[in-house]
């Protein structure tokens, strides 16, 4: 099925080409007289992804790890930081670092206590798989 094309200015389908306009096919309204392109839908990102970014990025990890992750652009995940005016608390005593897991893997990392000791971590759910996000202390270089 075929969008039907209208003009943004009288809304008439009545309409001719009318040339090409830096790559983008130009129209004119025959009713109006009036000079169109139509516009891309754009390249839009599942809800889910932004939410995870911004999680990612609540927790301290870094904009190009987040790129890694969850192969969405650093740039996008900078802007969606300033549009929804995000800040992360500055904590200089603690690091996080990543593992991305599967299921049984996760199983394996939770029943080793020595795992669970002297640092707080976070699970969230990525796709079919598993983040696991800990925190660690910086050392102190006396």
């Amino acid at each position: 099925m075929m969008k039907t094309i209208l003009c943004p200015k009288c809304k008439s389908d009545n309409y001719v080409k009318s040339g090409v306009v830096k790559g983008r096919q130009r129209y004119r309204c025959k009713s109006c007289d009036y000079f169109f392109t139509v516009l891309k839908d754009g390249k839009s990102i599942d809800p889910y992804y932004v939410v995870k970014a911004l999680q990612l990025y609540i927790e301290g990890v870094t904009l190009r790890e987040i790129e890694r992750i969850l192969g969405v652009s650093h740039v996008s995940v900078m802007n969606w930081v300033r549009q929804y005016q995000i800040s992360r608390p500055q904590n200089t005593d603690y690091h996080p670092t990543y593992k991305v897991l599967s299921h049984q893997e996760l199983m394996a990392f939770l029943g080793n206590r020595e795992e669970l000791k002297s640092a707080g971590f976070m699970i969230t759910e990525l796709g079919d798989k598993f983040m696991l996000i800990k925190w660690e202390r910086f050392r102190r270089q006396a």
